[in-house]
């Protein structure tokens, strides 16, 4: 558990870095499945985690002007009722983007996380008993669990 913002953020950040390396994957490859990740190519890999940080910056932003996020509580009732197919839909989502639209989106998205939770008071995440640690599990802890799949796809594509 985090007590200060700064360093989640810093934290964030770092572990956030190497997954930026999809990125720049070649467009003829970007979309290339590696049978070390799972059958996950590059763009879905960057679009699954795109996404959860595209939720958790729904959550700063309303964290930002309130004390409650719907889009929180939304998610937590869609994983209570469906589990996993959650991660089905938001990939099917992803999928109906271009090729470039995720990689914009993917760019964009992490910097604008941040930006918001620097104005979100700590009380409503970084030391919330609930918020904190959702922001936790779905960023850092979810790009540690995906940190495998990373290596197996940018050695693939070596």
């Amino acid at each position: 558990m985090y007590f200060d913002a700064l360093s989640f953020l810093e934290d964030e950040r770092e572990a956030w870095r190497p997954f930026e390396a999809l990125l720049d994957v070649p467009p003829e490859r970007f979309e290339e499945p590696v049978a070390g990740a799972h059958g996950w190519s590059a763009r879905d890999l960057l679009s699954h985690l795109a996404a959860y940080q595209e939720h958790c910056l729904a959550v700063a932003r309303e964290l930002a002007v309130g004390e409650r996020s719907p889009s929180l509580e939304a998610m937590n009732a869609a994983w209570d009722a469906r589990g996993d197919a959650v991660n089905e839909e938001l990939a099917a989502a992803w999928r109906a983007l271009s090729a470039d639209e995720v990689r914009r989106r993917a760019g964009e998205i992490p910097g604008e996380l941040r930006g918001y939770l620097t104005v979100v008071p700590e009380t409503r995440w970084v030391k919330h008993p609930v918020h904190g640690p959702h922001f936790e599990e779905e960023l850092l802890d979810h790009y540690a669990d995906h940190e495998a799949d990373l290596a197996a796809i940018l050695a693939a594509l070596r």
